[in-house]
């Protein structure tokens, strides 16, 4: 199990300024940096035992994240 936090800088520290930009200017990738956000404080949480929760939402929660940053993957790629 991973205490490490996975913030968007560092899966993504190529793209930095870009995501910066977009947060400004796109309302759609604002919600999903905020989304992807809200999860993975979440799960750090869960993973730490500040909020433990169920394996199974602990699950649920990972791949929720995943798909996030899945999509977010590829909205960087289709913007550049």
């Amino acid at each position: 199990m991973s205490h490490t936090p996975h913030e968007l800088n560092e899966e993504f520290p190529k793209q930095v300024e870009k995501m910066a930009d977009l947060r400004q200017s796109d309302s759609h990738f604002a919600k999903l940096s905020e989304s992807y956000h809200t999860v993975n404080r979440a799960i750090h949480r869960a993973e730490t035992d500040v909020e433990p929760t169920s394996d199974d939402n602990m699950q649920q929660m990972r791949r929720e994240r995943l798909a996030l940053k899945d999509e977010i993957a590829t909205y960087l790629r289709e913007q550049a």
